[in-house]
């Protein structure tokens, strides 16, 4: 590992694949927990200013998200692109990958901020806010949509990162981002106060901007994430470093190969995002207890299924490289590792879901209907975080591969054939609990992880890149 850029040699074999992994996957589990933590304190924050803040801030969420994760859907085939060059060594297509992710940056990230800000008054109002929150949410929106470009940089340079093999930089500029949007909260929402520390009154100075304080720290703090990793990706002293004197002209042969990978991996997500939306539906129509129940038992198990998010990122970067080094095999043990690492893992994790279930949903609600509620739904799910941990560690290598096409089909197949189908037959049709829906999770995630190891298992995710290259040839 280099001490000035962080990036971890994947294919030498001077370490085992186990510690290689391990190496890859802390930083990310530590950015999804510092990311998860913060979150909860910017909630709160927020919160503290009523309902209709909370309401402004959080209602035109699910619209950014879909757009975030067409963003994110070009970072997987740029990492995966990245990854394979830098396994072979070929540092120049690594850097010309680089300088396309600046291209798409300006052709795409621009763009988004703009139509964001022209509809920073309209997305409210589609998603139906009250009058009392339309006018804090398109303030809300207008301010953030600054900064939606820089987030946009860091998506994709973080995603650059990673296919070099560099988690460490992303852990360092997200942790950054979100503390800094914390700090800013702490004096931009709130006025000027005496606050008594160990008897010591002590003045805070404060804007006193509320909702618009809230927007502006979390614009500056986009900013400042989005500025410092791509001024690292320039000034920092690497076999990946680019210059602004170098062409920048596009290549469409490159592009559409990003583009190749990318967009089955957008069309999972907006397959993901729209089960999603019917999964809710139906949860909706059975009340206020079992809505609130879903949001308490996703929050705890979002916390521990985060082990096994790290590793299906890590292996990731781990085939990409292997497979650029020209060592498939090498991303068999690899891949074979994580998944071994991550169920392990997830295991201990739902066991303690499952014994300490009540506990910890009870840290989000005092309600003893949805606690109970709650508690019921996380002990099913503590059965789901292995065979889920272990789809997720197999999505991944396929996506290191290149092989979008087929996680897609994959994912199609069991949100939508098993998860909203399933969610909407119990709960809209046959009026059961929520425990319904949670079976028809577990169901899911089994049949999902038997799908992805069939798909791993023919080994034709190896040769996935080569078939883009080839129908590039005939373009």
């Amino acid at each position: 590992m280099s001490a000035r850029t962080n990036t971890l040699d994947v294919t030498n074999g001077a370490r085992s694949p186990l510690k290689t992994a391990l190496l890859l996957a802390w930083p990310i589990f530590l950015e999804q927990i510092l990311t998860t933590l913060v979150g909860y304190a910017d909630t709160a924050m927020v919160g503290s200013m009523g309902a209709a803040s909370t309401a402004s801030v959080s209602i035109s969420n699910s619209v950014v998200m879909l757009l975030n994760g067409s963003v994110m859907s070009l970072g997987v085939g740029l990492s995966a692109l990245v990854a394979r060059s830098v396994g072979a060594r070929d540092y120049e297509l690594a850097k010309k990958l680089i300088r396309h992710t600046v291209l798409l940056l300006l052709f795409v990230g621009i763009p988004i901020g703009g139509v964001l800000m022209a509809l920073s008054g309209a997305i409210p109002r589609w998603m139906g806010a009250e009058a009392d929150v339309l006018p804090l949410a398109t303030r809300y929106n207008m301010i953030v949509a600054f900064g939606r470009p820089f987030q946009i940089a860091s998506m994709l340079f973080c995603s650059v990162y990673r296919g070099c093999g560099d988690t460490r930089t992303p852990l360092v500029i997200n942790s950054g981002v979100n503390v800094l949007n914390v700090i800013g909260n702490f004096f931009l929402i709130y006025p000027t106060r005496t606050v008594s520390l160990l008897g010591i009154a002590l003045t805070i100075p404060g804007a006193g901007w509320g909702v618009a304080g809230a927007a502006t720290a979390t614009a500056v703090a986009m900013a400042a994430g989005g500025i410092s990793a791509t001024l690292l990706m320039i000034l920092r002293e690497s076999p990946f470093r680019i210059s602004l004197k170098e062409d920048y002209r596009p290549d469409w042969k490159l592009t559409r190969q990003i583009l190749r990978i990318s967009v089955p991996a957008m069309m999972e997500r907006l397959t993901m995002s729209s089960a999603q939306i019917v999964i809710a539906s139906s949860i909706a129509s059975l009340g206020t207890v079992t809505i609130a129940a879903n949001t308490v038992y996703l929050t705890a198990e979002s916390i521990a299924y985060m082990p096994g998010f790290a590793f299906a990122s890590a292996v990731t970067t781990l085939v990409g490289q292997s497979l650029g080094a020209g060592k498939p095999k090498l991303a068999e043990r690899y891949t074979y590792t994580c998944l071994a690492a991550s169920v392990i893992t997830m295991v201990v994790a739902g066991a303690a879901l499952y014994v300490f279930a009540e506990p910890l949903v009870s840290l989000f609600t005092p309600d003893r209907q949805v606690i109970m509620l709650a508690a019921r739904c996380l002990r099913i799910v503590a059965f789901l975080e292995p065979p889920q941990s272990g789809a997720g560690v197999f999505a991944g290598a396929l996506r290191g591969a290149g092989d979008t096409l087929w996680t897609m089909y994959i994912m199609m197949a069991g949100m939508w054939g098993i998860r909203a189908a399933g969610a909407f037959i119990c709960l809209r049709l046959l009026r059961m609990e929520l425990t319904a829906a949670c079976t028809c999770m577990l169901i899911e995630s089994c049949v999902r992880i038997v799908l992805f190891w069939l798909r791993f298992h023919t080994g034709r995710w190896q040769y996935a890149i080569k078939a883009i290259e080839t129908a590039e040839k005939k373009v």
